[in-house]
């Protein structure tokens, strides 16, 4: 463009030369020649002044961008802000844009919700390989057992089996417990016999205690099948009953809930702790990088799952839709009250960094052809204004 400029420039001047001191149509054209010429010269002096001296020549007010590029960093900062970053205009543009019913309508294309899946399965694996077992450890021992220590653990213990006692929910440990007690005790008569015949008086035969033993085994087996079989078996609620008392001791008296404490705080101090959390975490961890990585595990199935309700609801339900519109409203709002200053300061902060020669070059490369056209159209229109000029002229004398 700027060759295209020149050019106009150099045929207005040969066009001159050409038809210097003639009359008629010739001194019309001589005249809008002349007249290109000056407007093609003012406005490259008004372009060249934006970025540079003209012909290298200090003349005042030229070189804007290089001596004042930090005033119109600050500027163009101030008018973004102003102009861009209000709440006002955010909200509309949000509204407008209907955020919601898009990405509903995105995900309703399976192989969007499939990529959706991807990708936060992907970041889930790499996510959690980044999580190391000094991390675990350190979060354990750092955070997890001083909060521990610092809570009362009576009360909540307390709380907790006394709503498991009053819903029954211990029946079901109970039963396994006694289940795998009878099966140990039928499977073990000879560990059981031995265990008794060590609390067995001295001066008593050999013999006789095999068989009182051994009677005792049949009949440890039959009561404790006897509790297995009965849900209302006394020692069952006799187990209820101390279970109950002991909520209530853990709740209320003094006694029960600081020997409680001393427990919990032996459990936290004990070096298992750590190596438990530890061993949790690494079972976790590997269960689900597993899962995430299996293209068709039961993480990425049951995401995929909950992506298509989450699409369909989208499209069904309005109040929804204006509901997500309007959060993502307030967060865009939150962020630029909060960052707007910050966001909007990287401009000035970058135009800073640039020397005045290279902020002129860059501005000049974005906007630098369309400011060719000024002179362009200073040549013509100056033109056309010398030839209205030398008609006024011919037509006064």
């Amino acid at each position: 463009m700027r060759t295209v400029a020149v050019s106009l420039l150099l045929f207005a001047a040969a066009v001159y030369v050409a038809t210097l001191n003639r009359d008629g149509v010739l001194g019309f054209v001589n005249a809008g020649a002349e007249a290109s010429m000056v407007g093609a010269i003012a406005d490259w002096f008004a372009v060249t002044a934006l970025f540079r001296h003209p012909l290298g020549l200090p003349i005042p007010h030229t070189a804007l961008i290089p001596r004042r590029k930090d005033e119109l960093g600050r500027g163009l900062q101030d008018f973004v802000g102003e102009n861009f970053l209000q709440e006002a205009i955010i909200r509309e543009r949000l509204g407008a844009a209907g955020i919601a019913a898009r990405a509903g309508q995105w995900l309703a294309d399976d192989v969007n919700a499939r990529r959706v899946v991807d990708e936060v399965a992907e970041v889930a694996c790499i996510a959690l390989g980044k999580v190391r077992d000094e991390h675990v450890e350190a979060l354990v021992t750092e955070a997890l057992v001083p909060r521990f220590g610092e809570e009362p653990i009576a009360p909540l213990l307390g709380g907790l089996l006394a709503e498991a006692v009053r819903d029954d929910v211990h029946h079901g440990l109970v039963d396994l417990a006694l289940g795998e007690l009878h099966d140990w005790l039928e499977a073990n008569p000879r560990t059981v016999q031995d265990v008794l015949g060590e609390r067995a008086p001295w001066w008593a035969p050999d013999s006789l205690n095999e068989r009182v033993t051994a009677r005792a085994h049949v009949e440890i087996v039959r009561w404790v099948g006897d509790i297995r079989q009965d849900p209302q078996h006394r020692a069952r609620r006799a187990l209820d009953s101390l279970l109950a008392r002991l909520a209530e001791d853990l709740l209320s008296d003094a006694g029960t809930q600081e020997r409680a404490e001393r427990l919990k705080d032996r459990l936290l101090e004990h070096p298992a702790v750590v190596k438990t959390g530890v061993s949790l975490w690494q079972a976790l961890q590997r269960a689900l990088q597993s899962s995430l990585a299996d293209p068709e595990g039961a993480v990425r199935r049951r995401l995929l799952i909950e992506v298509r309700a989450f699409s369909a609801r989208l499209g069904s339900d309005a109040a929804l839709r204006e509901r997500l519109d309007r959060h993502a409203a307030d967060a865009a709002v939150f962020v630029v009250e909060r960052y707007g200053n910050d966001l909007t300061a990287v401009i000035t902060h970058t135009i800073e960094r640039w020397d005045g020669k290279e902020a002129a070059e860059r501005i000049e490369l974005h906007v630098g052809r369309d400011l060719q056209f000024i002179r362009i159209n200073g040549t013509i229109v100056g033109g056309l204004v010398g030839v209205l000029i030398h008609a006024a002229s011919v037509v006064i004398h």
